[in-house]
């Protein structure tokens, strides 16, 4: 007896009415892109509100099948399983009692039966099995008592066509399967921020692509590689990313040359919204993605993201605006990125910034200062975008 499949628990998408099936499918399909670079060969299938994963092959690696299981969204549940044929109920309680032999040997534990006959024509009615097999494994086991409200194993039955049996239930990330709920473009820097925001708005079944925006020499290839890097990390979890790398050295320095030096990272802020939101357009995504948090930063305040916000036309999603720093920085850690992330390879942002930045930016001040630039700037945005490197992170 041996685990040679795994019964993929939901919970959002059943909720889903007549359009379940497509949030199922979407499911169906990032496991099978999740299993692809696991040894064996699988069968991903659905069956009645159930979908199974199934070893085809003779070998595979259980702890890897694990591993890229509990990287698609959508999942809530890994229960590895023990398919049998049915050939009676004397049968499935001997069956019953092998499997808690075979993979619980302390036979002393509390334990309850959890039945399920989807199959209806099936003898005996749920309650009946729940209590003939609870009866056979206290008969096989006399150490073994029997606890319904705090059970320390739980023996699940289901019976259809075929009769499995799981008692372990391996957490997934939860949320909608990547993709289903359109694409958006993640600003994504250096830091820790912006990783874990691409990675929270995938949670919610967006896949996304990430703008970078490197300023050599100011900025070195270790940084760039680093964004890469992060960008990689992110992917096993949301899918196949393009990573536009703009050169936004010219753009940076004429601002620091015309604008108050207080107003920098607005100015930044707002030309890199604007060259990201041309990639989104281009790209048919339905919004951008920034990893902003309110007053984490002076770019950060009320005044300064609607200062930013008023030049783009795509909404403006941002994961992490009420979260603490603590907070993202243990969800980087638990898709480990933050150890990249704290990299001492400095982005543009962190060069460029103002001694004393303005906290409260008023539009019109702003808006006086970026007619300065008027006349070059566009012929910096152009060239900026003209010469954009794309790399493709994660395609098959």
């Amino acid at each position: 007896m041996e685990y040679r499949a795994f019964l993929i628990k939901y919970a959002e998408i059943a909720l889903k009415g007549k359009n379940r099936y497509l949030f199922e499918n979407a499911l169906v399909d990032q496991i099978r892109r999740a299993l692809k670079k696991v040894e064996g060969d699988f069968q991903v299938r659905k069956e009645q509100g159930r979908i199974y994963v199934e070893r085809r092959s003779d070998y595979c690696d259980y702890e890897e099948c694990v591993q890229a299981l509990q990287r698609v969204f959508g999942i809530v549940r890994i229960c590895p399983v023990v398919i049998l044929e049915d050939q009676g109920f004397e049968q499935l309680a001997a069956d019953a009692c092998s499997y808690i032999e075979k993979f619980y040997p302390d036979c002393s534990k509390t334990f309850k039966v959890n039945a399920r006959r989807a199959r209806k024509s099936y003898p005996l009615q749920s309650m009946e099995i729940n209590a003939q097999l609870g009866e056979a494994v206290l008969e096989t086991f006399p150490k073994t008592r029997v606890d319904v409200h705090h059970p320390e194993l739980m023996l699940n039955v289901e019976i259809r066509e075929k009769i499995y049996i799981y008692s372990q239930e391996i957490p997934g990330l939860g949320g909608m399967p990547a993709g289903c709920n359109g694409k958006a473009m993640l600003l994504l820097s250096g830091g820790i921020d912006s990783p874990v925001a691409g990675y929270m708005i995938s949670r919610r079944g967006v896949s996304i692509d990430a703008v970078y925006f490197h300023a050599p020499p100011y900025t070195s290839d270790r940084a760039r590689q680093k964004v890469v890097d992060l960008a990689a990390q992110v992917s096993k979890y949301c899918g196949p990313v393009r990573l536009y790398v703009v050169n936004f050295t010219d753009i940076q320095l004429y601002i620091y040359d015309q604008c108050p030096h207080d107003e920098l990272t607005i100015h930044m802020r707002r030309y890199m919204m604007r060259i990201a939101e041309h990639f989104a357009v281009e790209n048919k995504c339905q919004g951008l993605v920034t990893g902003e948090s309110i007053g984490q930063v002076a770019s950060q305040t009320m005044q300064s993201l609607t200062a930013t916000n008023q030049v783009c036309t795509l909404p403006v999603y941002r994961p992490l605006i009420a979260f603490d720093k603590q907070d993202i920085v243990e969800i980087a850690q638990k898709i480990d990125t933050y150890e990249t992330s704290v990299l001492p390879y400095e982005d543009c942002c962190t060069i460029f910034v103002a001694k004393h930045p303005v906290t409260k930016p008023t539009l019109k001040s702003i808006e006086k200062s970026e007619r300065k630039l008027e006349g070059r700037i566009q012929e910096l945005v152009d060239q900026a975008i003209e010469t954009t490197e794309v790399v493709k992170i994660g395609f098959d």
